[in-house]
């Protein structure tokens, strides 16, 4: 495993937080805040994101799924752990589920898919030229435009526009090839196949005003998992960001559910 950089708060069972793609641990400040009291939180940087190491090679979304798998066995070993993903974190949370299905008590998939045609795959190609060529910032007013909705971008009163900001910040800091392996490593995803044999109890969540993987392939995500619960969020791609106390209701309502 890949040197993480990690923090963890508060108690109780543990929760796993894997974040999207070009953003770090920071991206969860709301939904572990609305959490700690009742579950300790592990907030964790993916690689080539945050504080993590970067490694100069491509990579896959196994890989990342190997990531968590060494994570989650560092910390709560033995003990299965609640594993939620948004995005890329969505994509992890597939993987690891397919692959380690004794070290996840449930999966939340937010704003996420499980395999892009070959149209999609040449857009993330398009991208990746853009970084490569002119580096990360260039391609941050499409990610803020995908990221959240006007409203929350221009919110003053309620810390929407400055959450913006600092998100973009920390788009803007990732360094052209990371950034790059990671785009690399989502478009190749195909997950469907091992979906199919997730065992643990699963909650999909999917934004309705989601432009960068709408509702269509939440849907998609919980028809290929056995038993999946599919919710929605009036939000866009972070949904987490943009609404965390309405995301954190629904982890709380999914994980009450389920059986001791």
């Amino acid at each position: 495993m890949n040197s993480l950089h990690f923090v963890t708060a508060g108690q109780g069972p543990l929760v796993v937080l894997s974040h999207a793609l070009g953003c770090d641990l920071s991206m969860w400040d709301g939904v572990s805040a609305a959490l700690q009291d009742r579950y300790t939180v592990l907030r964790y940087d993916q690689r080539g994101h945050g504080l993590s190491h970067a490694p100069d090679r491509p990579y896959s979304m196994e890989d990342l799924a190997e990531d968590a798998a060494g994570l989650i066995r560092a910390h709560a070993p033995g003990q299965p752990v609640h594993f939620v993903g948004l995005s890329m974190g969505g994509m992890t949370a597939q993987a690891l589920g397919a692959r380690h299905p004794q070290l996840v008590r449930s999966l939340v998939i937010a704003n996420s898919a499980s395999h892009y045609d070959e149209a999609a795959r040449a857009m993330w190609q398009a991208r990746i030229d853009s970084v490569h060529a002119q580096g990360v910032p260039s391609i941050a007013d499409g990610a803020m435009l995908r990221w959240f909705t006007p409203e929350f971008r221009a919110d003053v009163h309620a810390g929407g526009a400055a959450r913006t900001a600092a998100l973009r910040t920390v788009l803007e800091r990732h360094a052209s090839t990371p950034y790059a392996h990671a785009c690399d490593a989502v478009a190749r995803i195909d997950l469907d196949a091992g979906n199919a044999r997730i065992a643990c109890p699963t909650l999909v969540i999917a934004g309705t005003r989601d432009e960068a993987t709408p509702p269509a392939m939440s849907a998609r995500i919980a028809s290929t998992i056995p038993g999946a619960r599919l919710r929605h969020l009036d939000a866009a791609h972070l949904s987490a960001v943009e609404q965390p106390a309405a995301f954190a209701a629904l982890l709380v309502e999914f994980w009450s559910s389920l059986p001791a």
